[in-house]
C-alpha cells in the first residue's frame, strides 16, 4: 500500500499545482493539516477539515506573485509519505525573492490521507518518520 501512498501524494500534488486548489478527492472529515512543525509560523497551527485545508492553501497561495511549488523528492515512510518541496515566487507583502526548501509528511489510513504535516526544512520531516535525506 506504501507505494500506492506515494502515487497518491504525487498526484494531490500535481493536481494543485495545476489548479491551485486543494484536492478533497479521497479525504475524509477527520483530515487535519497540521502546521505546528513550521518554525515562525505566526498563524493557526491547526486547520481542520477539507475546508480548513482550502482555506489555508487559498491564503498561503495568494500571498506571492509569481508562484511556483515543485516536488523534488517523495519518499515511502511506510504509512507515512514524505514530499521534498522547493517554493519559488515573490512574496506580495515584502516584494523579495523567495526560494525556499520544506517538506511535507502525509498520513494513511487505510489509502486515505488523514493528516498532512508542514515542516520547515526537510532533515526535521525525515527524521520525525525516521528517514536520513
Amino acid at each position: 500500500m506504501s507505494q500506492e501512498n506515494v502515487e497518491v501524494v504525487r498526484s494531490r500534488h500535481e493536481r494543485f499545482v495545476a489548479t491551485r486548489q486543494f484536492d478533497a478527492d479521497g479525504v475524509g472529515p477527520d483530515f487535519v493539516w497540521d502546521m505546528s512543525n513550521f518554525r515562525g509560523w505566526p498563524e493557526r497551527q491547526i486547520y481542520e477539515g477539507v475546508e480548513g485545508a482550502a482555506g489555508f492553501l487559498s491564503e498561503w497561495i495568494a500571498a506571492w506573485d509569481q508562484w511556483e511549488l515543485e516536488a523534488e523528492a517523495i519518499h515511502d515512510a511506510g504509512d507515512k509519505v514524505v514530499a521534498i518541496m522547493r517554493q519559488r515566487g515573490r512574496s506580495k507583502a515584502a516584494d523579495t525573492p523567495v526560494d525556499m526548501r520544506f517538506a511535507t509528511v502525509w498520513t494513511f489510513d487505510e489509502g486515505e490521507p488523514t493528516r498532512m504535516e508542514m515542516f520547515s526544512g526537510p532533515d526535521e520531516a525525515l527524521k520525525a518518520v525516521g528517514l536520513e535525506e
